[in-house]
C-alpha cells in the first residue's frame, strides 16, 4: 500500500468518492472465505479499494459473469518457452497468468549474470507481476560442463532487487545433505527469503534434513504419495503439469480419493513450450484439469491465487479480490470450465495492453554467439563393448515423466561396436561452451527414431548440444547444423537436414515472433512422427531432459553415462 495514496482510497472505499474504475454485479470468488458472491469491484490507480455496491467515474457491466484472482505460476523457466519473454507472456497473460515466478536457471548456465540480466531487463515493464528467483546450482551438479559457475558472492548484487523473491530450485541435494560450503553460503545468503527446492527422490530421512536446510517447496513430486511426504515436513507442494512433466494427474487423484486438504498445493508449468500455451492454456488448464479429476473448483481455485501467494509470501499483494490487493483478476464466462471472457492487470484489460507498443533493451550481440564445438565427427561417437554378449546399461524412457528408468539389455552390436536402430537409438552429449571436445554417448531405448537424428541446444541443465538418432552419420550432421546455426533444434534424415529452429539467444530463445516460432515448431513436431518417434511423448522436450545428472534414474553427459541413484559415471 502506498500510504500517500490511503485517504484517497479510505474515502472510495467508504463511498464518500467516486472510484476511478467499477467493475458491476459480477459473482465474485472470496479465497478467504471460499464463497462466491454477488458485488461490485472499486478500482483506484489499479488496486482494489472496495468489494461491495459502488459508483464509478468508469463502469463496465459483468453481470452474469464469474470474477477470480489472476493466476499465478509458482515456477517455471521461461527460456523453456523459446520465445522473448514478452512473445511468452502474451499468450500466458491472456489465458488469466498475472503473476510469474521465473527461475532463469537455463540462461544463467550458459551466460551467468549476463543470462540472468537479460530476463529481468527484458520482464521490467510488462502488463505482469514477474518475480525472480536467483539460480542456487550453476552448474546443477559440480562435474557438469556448463558456461558459467554461480558462488553466493556473485548472487549477493540481486539481493536489493525488488523483484528477486530468494534462491531458485536447490537441485544439488547431496550438497545440501553433506553441508558444503558453497551451498552453505548460498543457503544462509537466502534464508530470510524465499527458498525453492527440487527433490524428487528422497528417502524419508533425506527428506527431513532437505526441509531443515530452510527449502519452502519443491515441484518434482510425481506421486500423491510422495507429495503427501513432502508436506508432512512443511514445504509447498507445486503440482507441476507442463509439456513433457504432467504430474498433475497422479497428485490431484491421490487428494480426490484421501480427501486431503489442499493448503499446500499450488500449481506450476515449470517448462511448457508457447504452442502449448496458445493450443490448451497455461495455469488455466491445470485448474480445469483439477476440476475434471474431481478436485471442488473453489480449492482448484485458490491453489491457483492465494496458496500460491502465500508460498511466495506476497498474500497481502496478489492471489485475491480483496481490498488492498492488485487488481489483477480474470473474468470467466463458465467457472467449473474455466472459460475465460477477459484478463485484467492492475485493472486494465490486457488486450488493450498488448496492442500497445512494449520497448526492451536489445538483446547483446555476444549473447547471440554462445555455441563452440570443437573437431566434431562421427568416428568420436563410437561406443566400443569389451563383451558384444554382455549387457549394457541403456536409458529407457517414461512416458509422461521427465525421470528414465535404468535397464541392463544386451544391445546390438558388431565387431565389439553398438550399432544403433530404431529400438535402441545411440544419445550424445557434446560440451559447446568452452570448446573442451568433451563427447558423452549412450544407448537409449523408448524414443523410437529411424532413419534419421534430432538434436537440440536446449539440454537442461548445461545446455551442450544433445542428440538421439539411430545412425552416426546422421548425427554428425545434426551437431554440425546446430553449431551452424548457434542453436536451435534441428531434424535431419537420410543424410540431409530436414529443418531448423533457430535460437540464437544463448541457444535457447528464438528472436522471432511466437507465432513463426510455433509455425515452425508445429511443422517439425509434424514431421517427426513420420520418423517412428514413440508418439506419447513430445521429441524435443524429453530430448531435452535426458542430459540432466539430477533426475533420477539414468543420463547422459558430455562426460558420459552417468548413473543418479548411484552418483557416479558408470
Amino acid at each position: 500500500m502506498n500510504y500517500k495514496n490511503y485517504l484517497k482510497y479510505s474515502k472510495i472505499a467508504r463511498k464518500l468518492e467516486k472510484a476511478d474504475k467499477v467493475f458491476k454485479n459480477g459473482f465474485i470468488l472470496n479465497v478467504f472465505t471460499e464463497e462466491i458472491v454477488k458485488a461490485d469491484i472499486a478500482i483506484s490507480d489499479g488496486i482494489i479499494v472496495g468489494i461491495g455496491e459502488y459508483s464509478g467515474k468508469e463502469e463496465i457491466d459483468i453481470t452474469g459473469k464469474y470474477v477470480v484472482p489472476g493466476f499465478v505460476d509458482s515456477h517455471l523457466h521461461l527460456e523453456s518457452t523459446m520465445v522473448r519473454p514478452i512473445e511468452f507472456l502474451k499468450a500466458a497473460v491472456k489465458a488469466g497468468t498475472t503473476t510469474f515466478i521465473v527461475d532463469p536457471h537455463e540462461v544463467a548456465n550458459v551466460s551467468g549474470t549476463d543470462g540472468i540480466d537479460y530476463i529481468i531487463e527484458q520482464t521490467e515493464n510488462v502488463p505482469a507481476n514477474v518475480f525472480v528467483m536467483i539460480p542456487s546450482c550453476v552448474p546443477a551438479v559440480s562435474f557438469e560442463d556448463n558456461g558459467a559457475t554461480l558462488l553466493a558472492e556473485t548472487m549477493e548484487r540481486y539481493l536489493s532487487n525488488p523483484r528477486v523473491l530468494g534462491l531458485a530450485e536447490v537441485m544439488d541435494t547431496n550438497a545440501v545433505l553433506n553441508g558444503e560450503k558453497n551451498m552453505m553460503e548460498k543457503l544462509e545468503m537466502f534464508k530470510e527469503m524465499n527458498i525453492d527446492g527440487h527433490s524428487p527422490a528422497l528417502t524419508d530421512e533425506e527428506l527431513a534434513a532437505y526441509a531443515l536446510a530452510g527449502i519452502k517447496n519443491d515441484h518434482e513430486a510425481c506421486t500423491y504419495e510422495y507429495a503427501k511426504k513432502q508436506i508432512e515436513n512443511g514445504l509447498y507442494v507445486l503440482i507441476r503439469e507442463g509439456s513433457a512433466a504432467r504430474n498433475l494427474e497422479a497428485i490431484v487423484s491421490g487428494i480426490v480419493a484421501n480427501k486431503a486438504s489442499t493448503e499446500r498445493y499450488c500449481f506450476c508449468t515449470d517448462d511448457k513450450h508457447v504452442e502449448e500455451i496458445y493450443r490448451e492454456g497455461h495455469i488455466c488448464y491445470n485448474i480445469r484439469k483439477a476440476i475434471s479429476i474431481g478436485l471442488e473448483p473453489i480449492k482448484a481455485y485458490k491453489m491457483a491465487t492465494i496458496q500460491a501467494a502465500q508460498a511466495i509470501k506476497k498474500d497481502r499483494e496478489i492471489g485475491a479480490i480483496a481490498p488492498g490487493f492488485k487488481a489483477d483478476f480474470v473474468v470467466l464466462k463458465d467457472f467449473e470450465n474455466v472459460e475465460i471472457e477477459n484478463v485484467y492487470f492492475e485493472g486494465q484489460d490486457v488486450n488493450d495492453i498488448f496492442k500497445k507498443e512494449i520497448k526492451f533493451p536489445e538483446c547483446p550481440e555476444h549473447l547471440k554467439k554462445t555455441v563452440h564445438v570443437k573437431d566434431f565427427d562421427a568416428k568420436k561417437i563410437e561406443i566400443e563393448l569389451e563383451d558384444e554378449n554382455a549387457e549394457f546399461p541403456v536409458i529407457e524412457i517414461i512416458e509422461g515423466q521427465i525421470v528414465t528408468k535404468k535397464v541392463c539389455e544386451k544391445i546390438p552390436a558388431r565387431e565389439n561396436k553398438f550399432v544403433p536402430n530404431q529400438e535402441y537409438n545411440k544419445l550424445v552429449v557434446v560440451e559447446r561452451h568452452k570448446n573442451t571436445g568433451k563427447i558423452g554417448v549412450g544407448v537409449l531405448k523408448g524414443f523410437g527414431i529411424k532413419n534419421g537424428a534430432i538434436a537440440s541446444t536446449v539440454a537442461h541443465d548445461s545446455h551442450n548440444i544433445v542428440v538421439v538418432g539411430d545412425n552416426d552419420r546422421d548425427i554428425e550432421i545434426a551437431v554440425k547444423e546446430l553449431a551452424e546455426k548457434q542453436g536451435g533444434y534441428t531434424i535431419v534424415e537420410n543424410g540431409k537436414v530436414v529443418d531448423t529452429l533457430p535460437l540464437v539467444i544463448m541457444g535457447l530463445i528464438s528472436d522471432e515472433p511466437s507465432e513463426k516460432v510455433n509455425e515452425k515448431l508445429e511443422k517439425m513436431l509434424e514431421y517427426s512422427k513420420k520418423m517412428g518417434i514413440n508418439p506419447n511423448i513430445d521429441p524435443f522436450i524429453n530430448l531435452s531432459f535426458l542430459a540432466l545428472p539430477v533426475i533420477p534414474e539414468i543420463r547422459v553427459t558430455a562426460r558420459g553415462i552417468f548413473d543418479v541413484t548411484l552418483n557416479k559415471f558408470l
